[in-house]
């Protein structure tokens, strides 16, 4: 088994970095820096954003936002994406600042524990394993139901191939998911732009009505607000399920070269990524798409609705492309979902609140038990033998959703906690990237996020069902269930959370190798064509 503590050697170059930075020697020997862990550091700048854009464009868009657009209408689509967007972006924020400080593979499920107490660390820990493992088992669940647009083909073959592919990506070198990741979000990238021309093109009258559009799907029939107040508020936990997977790319941190550099400008990215690939995608649905056209949401058909919008501008063949990218999009956010599970996995060992059976790593420094285990939990897909296709993924796609709420929540009461210790003991300054919202940026997720936490299920109230209200609700006894769990049967009710000046912000932190430096030092120095190829072309392509 593979040490997860420093050898003897890094230690060495930790002083030595310690030295690089101008501390003397006795300096850094008390504040030598203590690593936990020992996961292979090779994914570069551009993988990293590319990892990041996979997150952002997976299942929930491709076929969250038809289903959305069927409860709510196409304005209350609209604004779902903007009132999330908001929320998700100051999460980032303070996760980046974190996370540039403290690189490692368990991110804000680490900080949970370390700057708040042992039972919120192992409550979002769990929370959000469990979330990556059903996010996994929705996306095979979708596969379901993006192949049925071809053939009746039996479903659970189909779902055997590609969860057996998925396994085989996330066993091997950490490089071969990223490649793969990284092709894959290339490839919807280009497609989300020609969505977009396409959308134009068939609201100015390129279309099988042969016919100018324009708003016309906004006051149609019920729209733009379909079902009022009851409709708008059940999108929020739609929306929370489709941006799911940006907070994830922190939990990269471990693996990631140059941290401190590459996740700040990853998240400096994050606003104009949710214009883009959520804000304008919304928009050009809402006008191209009727609320109520056929199998947008049933419970055993889901139709995605790039792949109507690409129907409606040419034959069949174009509605077939954008349904192969849809596929193949829907398999990389299950790739995604299954290496961030993994890593959640190994960190629950790694921080001792599971076995240390997760911690075994292979040769190529994959914790491989974690993989497997999650991956074998991804199993949940083969129930829609019992329950149908489309209803699992409704459900999967509720729990999920409502993860991501309480765990962007989370991240805002842990980043409070981070900034007043830093506070507490002076170290403000030591920070690598500022979250310049603070502190009204975390207070506003905290707040407004628990509030949407609170309302997402108002629909279910009136008239009142009980599958309805458990689709909406189940998800969130889960994180106090295991936070009671750990603090009254573990801790015996004796687990306090650290008091600010106690807090730990030496262990793990980041500092920059001589080479990194180096780097750093070459790039300030670039001018003209040769900065614009280090910024975008070195570090996308």
């Amino acid at each position: 088994m593979t040490s997860l503590h420093s050898t003897d050697r890094d230690k060495k170059q930790s002083v030595e970095y310690e030295l690089e930075a101008g501390l003397p020697s006795d300096s850094a020997s008390e504040h030598l820096i203590h690593h936990t862990e020992n996961l292979n550091r090779s994914l570069s700048p551009r993988v990293i954003n590319m990892i990041t854009i996979a997150g952002v464009i997976g299942t929930g868009l491709y076929l969250g936002t038809g289903k959305m657009l069927a409860t709510g209408g196409p304005l209350s689509l609209l604004l779902n994406y903007m009132i999330i967007g908001i929320v998700v972006f100051f999460m980032m924020l303070c996760l980046g600042e974190m996370s540039a400080q403290y690189p490692v593979s368990g991110s804000f499920t680490t900080y949970a524990k370390r700057f708040g107490s042992d039972s919120l660390g192992f409550a979002i820990l769990i929370n959000y394993w469990f979330n990556d493992c059903c996010s996994v088992a929705a996306d095979l669940t979708a596969l379901q139901l993006v192949v049925q647009y071809w053939t009746d083909f039996h479903w659970y073959v189909i779902s055997i191939i590609f969860w057996v592919f998925l396994l085989f990506l996330n066993v091997i070198h950490v490089r071969a998911y990223a490649e793969a990741e990284y092709w894959l979000a290339l490839l919807k990238v280009v497609t989300i732009f020609i969505f977009f021309i396409v959308s134009i093109v068939c609201n100015a009258g390129k279309n099988h009505m042969h016919e100018y559009i324009g708003f016309k799907y906004w006051s149609y029939k019920d729209a733009p607000f379909v079902d009022g107040f009851r409709g708008f508020s059940s999108l929020f936990v739609s929306a929370a399920y489709a941006f799911g997977g940006l907070e994830s790319v922190s939990l990269t941190a471990g693996e990631t070269r140059n941290p401190n550099k590459t996740i700040p400008k990853t998240v400096k990215a994050t606003f104009i990524r949710i214009i883009i690939f959520y804000v304008f995608t919304a928009f050009f649905i809402g006008m191209n798409v009727p609320y109520d056209y056929p199998n947008l949401s049933t419970k055993t058909v889901a139709v995605s609705p790039f792949t109507i919008v690409f129907q409606q501008v040419g034959a069949k063949a174009a509605g077939s492309y954008m349904n192969a990218v849809v596929l193949l999009s829907v398999l990389s956010a299950g790739n995604h979902a299954l290496f961030a599970g993994s890593r959640l996995a190994y960190n629950l060992s790694t921080q001792g609140y599971i076995p240390k059976i997760f911690l075994p790593l292979n040769r190529f420094q994959i914790p491989y038990v974690a993989v497997i285990v999650t991956w074998l939990i991804g199993g949940l897909c083969f129930a829609s033998a019992f329950v149908g296709t489309g209803e699992l993924w409704t459900w999967l796609q509720a729990i999920v959703g409502l993860s991501n709420l309480i765990s962007w929540w989370v991240i805002g009461v842990v980043s409070l906690r981070f900034r007043r210790g830093l506070a507490k003991q002076g170290r403000t300054h030591e920070l690598l990237f500022k979250n310049w919202s603070y502190p009204y940026g975390p207070l506003f997720v905290v707040i407004f996020g628990g509030f949407i936490i609170l309302v997402q299920g108002w629909s279910t109230f009136s008239p009142f069902s009980v599958n309805d209200f458990f689709q909406s609700y189940l998800e969130l006894g889960v994180f106090p269930v295991c936070f009671l769990f750990w603090w009254l049967i573990i801790k015996r009710g004796k687990d306090k959370f650290v008091r600010a000046a106690d807090m730990d912000f030496d262990t793990d932190r980041y500092i920059e190798s001589p080479e990194e430096i180096e780097e750093d030092e070459r790039a300030k120095s670039l001018k003209g064509w040769n900065k614009f190829k280090y910024n975008f072309a070195d570090n996308f392509l």
